[in-house]
C-alpha cells in the first residue's frame, strides 16, 4: 500500500552548489516541468517502463495510489490503463540523488506494463545480428486500442 504524505514536493535540505535557493524534490523547475519516471515491478524488481512525470501526474500518483503519466506527444496526463485496462498499482515512490528522476514501486495490472502487449517495454534485446524480440506478447494491440503498432 502507499503510504501518502501531506505535500507531495517538500523543500530539499542541501544546497545546491550553484545557488542559495533550496529546490524542490522531485525538481520540476526544469524547461519543460517534467521528471523521468521508471516502473520497477514491486515483486520482481524487472523494470517496466520508462515515462514522464510533471507535478500534477505526481500528485495525482500519490493521492490515488495509481500510476499517472505526462504525455509529451498528446501533452496531457495518461492514466496508465486508461485504454488497455493494464493498471499499474504503486506501492512506493522514490526520488533519485539529483531529483530529477522517480522510481514508482508497482504491481501491473493485466500482466503488460507496454502499449505493444509486452510485460516490459524492454522486450527486445541488441545483439550483434540485430534487435531480437525475448518476451511472449500478452495482447495484441490491434485489438486492445484499434489500431496498428
Amino acid at each position: 500500500m502507499l503510504t501518502l504524505g501531506t505535500a507531495p514536493c517538500v523543500p530539499r535540505k542541501a544546497i545546491d552548489a550553484m545557488s542559495d535557493q533550496p529546490r524542490e524534490i522531485p525538481d520540476f523547475s526544469r524547461p519543460d516541468g517534467l521528471v523521468t519516471a521508471i516502473a520497477q515491478d514491486a515483486s520482481s524488481g524487472e523494470v517496466l517502463m520508462i515515462a514522464y512525470m510533471n507535478r500534477e501526474a505526481l500528485q495525482e500518483t500519490l493521492a490515488t495510489g495509481r500510476a499517472v503519466y505526462y504525455s509529451r506527444s498528446r501533452r496531457r496526463l495518461w492514466r496508465k490503463g486508461e485504454e488497455s485496462g493494464n493498471v499499474q498499482h504503486v506501492r512506493a515512490v522514490y526520488v533519485d540523488c539529483d531529483g530529477d528522476a522517480v522510481l514508482l514501486r508497482v504491481d501491473q495490472a493485466g500482466g503488460a506494463a507496454c502499449h505493444e502487449g509486452y510485460p516490459s517495454c524492454f522486450f527486445r534485446q541488441l545483439t550483434p545480428e540485430g534487435p531480437k524480440v525475448i518476451a511472449q506478447r500478452v495482447f495484441d494491440p490491434k485489438d486492445v486500442y484499434g489500431k496498428g503498432e
